[in-house]
């Protein structure tokens, strides 16, 4: 087995590892596997002491974790506890967050029902030549440099291009559209840049706003076409939020999970030739990565609705409640081998909890498994002998921050195409412009 990035051990004293994983410490976020499993052990529903100082409570066993995802006690209505929802996420634009991931039933029961037109199997499938033309598109100038960062040459750029398809963007609308994005998800975790984010929050509202006028003029295909012409229709602020979650959560999930994937191959190269060898493997391997180093680290805002308890600890109404996913899917209880990554793993869809469970399962997964299944092919298919640019021991540029929302990677370096041993250093290039590619 390729060597892979050095991990802390996880030993240690339990308040040492609590302590750690309250403030967010760099060797949590390096690599949390470890101090995840130490927790499920000694604490599994464990009381931290997070910056922003509300009581919080952190389930770490698969069978608590996927019992708290759909238990109503725990509520996500923002609006139930703004004042903790901001001291948390900060003092965001209420008006883009109060969205189907941010609401209780039976508000949620209707946002999910309407939006979930979008993400039928069906629907979703008929997409797959698109994005695999897209994904084609994106490699093809991804060739032409060689050494790319991967995160930012492929991952980001392909979960975009999908979703400003889905929502029906005109392509000379898309580089102000997206700007505006980047400039509120620039400015969201900065308290340094509150006037900026107030501003550039307004500016993304009316932009979706005319988005919305634009398409009800001149309808298309489009999902938000189909949303404006629906029998059960959203009001217009309710589908600005709906249009801001669904790009928000998911480009980036997807990008990360691409990245998480493309790593823990390249670092297990058995792995990587069983799915060169058999492509057929590889929507199974993406539910195994999926459940290995998902890219959703920890369930969004959860908070006691009234006291609860589990396992005996006791959870006081108006607690936050954070559940670790990434922990839950490497519980050995319920996964043989929990820590090893094997592609050929059966019976995981729908187990895992990649994408949550219950009511709030995640609404794009199968735009996502689409996704995944199409990046990992075309670029095994297009660079079987790409491997990484920098040496399997290097510490990896892992998302930091004291609430790990993703589980991702800032960067990912490739080289594409490594010269073969003994071969001409121009044979690659040559070949590339022979085949035409």
């Amino acid at each position: 087995m390729a060597q892979q990035d050095a991990a802390p051990d996880g030993g240690g004293e339990l308040h040492e590892i609590v302590s750690a994983v309250s403030r967010g410490a760099p060797e949590y976020r390096q690599c949390p596997h470890p101090m995840y499993a130490a927790l499920r052990e000694q604490d599994p529903v464990c009381r931290l002491a997070p910056p922003h100082g509300i009581e919080t409570y952190l389930i770490t066993r698969y069978d608590d974790a996927r019992d708290a995802l759909s238990d109503p006690r725990f509520s996500k209505n923002m609006h139930g506890a703004i004042d903790t929802y901001h001291a948390v996420y900060g003092s965001f634009f209420d008006a883009l967050d109060d969205n189907v991931l941010f609401s209780d039933p039976p508000r949620h029961t209707r946002l999910r029902r309407v939006l979930r037109s979008a993400f039928t199997p069906r629907r979703v499938e008929q997409m797959r030549p698109r994005i695999t033309a897209i994904a084609e598109d994106i490699l093809r100038e991804c060739r032409r440099a060689g050494t790319v960062d991967l995160m930012a040459s492929f991952a980001f750029p392909l979960p975009v291009a999908v979703l400003c398809e889905l929502m029906g963007i005109p392509q000379e609308d898309r580089p102000e559209i997206l700007e505006q994005f980047a400039e509120v998800t620039r400015s969201r975790f900065d308290p340094s840049r509150k006037a900026q984010l107030k501003a550039a929050e307004e500016r993304l509202q009316h932009r979706l706003e005319r988005l919305i006028s634009d398409t009800r003029a001149q309808p298309s295909d489009s999902f938000l076409s189909d949303l404006l012409q629906a029998e059960e229709r959203l009001e217009d602020p309710e589908l600005v939020a709906s249009l801001w979650v669904l790009f928000f959560a998911g480009h980036k999930t997807t990008a990360y999970q691409i990245g998480n994937c493309v790593l823990n191959l390249l670092l297990r190269p058995d792995q990587a030739a069983l799915l060169r060898a058999d492509p057929a493997l590889v929507p199974r391997a993406v539910e195994e990565m999926l459940r290995f180093e998902g890219s959703v680290e920890t369930s969004t805002f959860r908070y006691a609705a009234r006291d609860a308890e589990i396992r005996g600890t006791a959870i006081p109404e108006g607690s936050l409640v954070q559940i670790a996913l990434s922990s839950a899917n490497r519980d050995p209880e319920k996964f043989d081998l929990p820590d090893e990554l094997d592609v050929t793993r059966e019976g995981l869809q729908g187990t895992h909890l990649g994408f949550g469970h219950g009511t709030h399962y995640c609404l794009g997964a199968p735009l996502a498994r689409l996704e995944l299944e199409i990046a990992l092919a075309t670029l095994l298919r297009e660079f079987p002998d790409m491997e990484l640019a920098d040496p399997p021991g290097t510490g990896r540029a892992w998302l930091k921050g004291p609430v790990p929302a993703f589980r991702g990677l800032e960067h990912l370096r490739l080289v594409l195409e490594p010269p073969r041993p003994g071969a001409d250093p121009g044979e690659s290039s040559l070949a590339s412009v022979a085949s035409g590619r």
